[in-house]
């Protein structure tokens, strides 16, 4: 088998190459209306709208290493390991990397989905870096034919159904996203990926239809299970490749479970194991589905207190976090911050809400950023890919609808 330098080098194949995939190429995003704004990172893709936040806390090189190398130590590191896999039989009974070739490491699988992200996005507009270098080669030996085939096997089983929904398979669409992206750019090494990771993705995205035409109510959780996060996700997805009956049936959904919500209570967040805002969540959903007019009509009913959303949410500390759940404050925060952002992006800029917002943005950012430290957690439990998504306003672009 040849090594990723051997593709680059030669040309030589790692196995016989996928056939082109059948599934349409991103759409190109669509220039937004707002005056373009200096941003910290200057290699996002042309005409992505940028809102009118708090430049706090640059993505720098320095940062960009410290996030890969965090990611690199974790993403094929066995253990410490969570399951979720059920078991039906000894047979089942087997290590994470023979379970899960491709997604074993970083603690858990949709951590270690989460980390591939982060390899992908950052190698993507950061490929002069060293760290990139390496976080190619991490994502070739890890996505795979053969890995990706038993992953297939273990998604397509019958008991496995429920496996990490929704939240593992929303972010495997994300890497999917960022993969067919790269790949519309040129790159011939992440248009291979891609291709790999097909057969995957057309099992998560029945799975996530499947578990959202089954729900009678939202999960309004903070944590794993919340439905608005992962349609949110999902959404970006299915928009960026224009797949029309997903993103009706996810507008739908999203109407049926939220349109008539108001009064959402902000002050009572956040619950003790919270790393997503259910509130903000849900807001940053809605803002996907609904035009910009029905869109703040549903938000005054929703978060009427949002002109005051700075002494609203105050940051979430970490002292009181509990034993065995690092950094799920930490991510809350970086969640918060982005999910404001997408809020505010929805906004006219001339609105009284964006300046108690925008400040509540920095506050929340500048604390989820300070605690990017140990690498354990960074890459481990999801924080660096929380930080990535934040800084390189990946969700923001998908705002608007082509």
């Amino acid at each position: 088998m040849c090594s990723l330098l051997g593709i680059l080098a030669t040309g030589c194949a790692q196995q016989t190459p996928p056939a082109p995939s059948a599934r349409p190429a991103p759409t190109p995003t669509v220039p937004s209306a707002t005056p373009p704004r200096t941003h910290a990172i200057d290699t996002l893709p042309a005409g992505q709208p940028i809102p009118p936040s708090p430049a706090q806390d640059p993505l720098t090189t320095e940062r960009v290493e410290q996030l890969l190398n965090a990611t690199l130590a974790c993403i094929h590191r066995e253990y410490p390991h969570t399951p979720t896999h059920r078991l039906e039989s000894a047979v089942d009974v087997l290590p994470p990397s023979e379970l899960h070739p491709a997604f074993y490491g970083c603690v858990s699988w949709h951590s270690s989905i989460q980390g591939h992200w982060l390899l992908t996005r950052l190698a993507r507009l950061f490929p002069e870096l060293d760290s990139a270098a390496a976080a190619r080669e991490a994502l070739f030996e890890s996505l795979s034919v053969n890995n990706l085939a038993l992953e297939v096997d273990n998604l397509a089983k019958p008991t496995q159904q429920g496996f990490e929904q929704p939240y593992g398979l929303a972010w495997l669409l994300q890497l999917d996203l960022e993969l067919a992206e790269w790949a519309a750019e040129g790159d011939a090494f992440a248009d291979q990926l891609s291709g790999n990771l097909e057969g995957v993705v057309t099992l998560a995205t029945q799975h996530l239809k499947r578990s959202l035409l089954a729900l009678s109510h939202p999960v309004r959780s903070g944590t794993h299970s919340q439905t608005a996060f992962a349609l949110s996700l999902y959404w970006d997805w299915a928009l960026a490749f224009d797949q029309q009956q997903h993103l009706e049936l996810i507008r739908r959904e999203a109407w049926r479970f939220y349109g008539e919500d108001e009064q959402c209570p902000l002050h009572y967040e956040p619950s003790g194991r919270d790393f997503l805002s259910p509130c903000l969540a849900e807001a940053d959903l809605m803002r996907r589905v609904l035009d910009p007019l029905a869109y703040r009509r549903w938000l005054a009913a929703f978060l009427p207190q949002l002109a005051s959303a700075d002494d609203e949410l105050s940051v979430a500390g970490t002292g009181a976090e509990p034993a065995g759940q690092p950094a799920r404050f930490n991510r809350l925060n970086l969640s918060r911050a982005w999910m404001l952002e997408g809020i505010g992006s929805a906004l006219d800029a001339d609105d009284a809400r964006l300046a108690a917002l925008y400040r509540a943005v920095a506050r929340h950012r500048r604390a989820g950023l300070q605690s990017i430290i140990d690498p354990s957690t960074t890459g481990g439990h999801g924080l660096g890919s929380f930080a990535t998504y934040l800084l390189t306003q990946r969700g923001i672009r998908e705002t608007i609808e082509p």
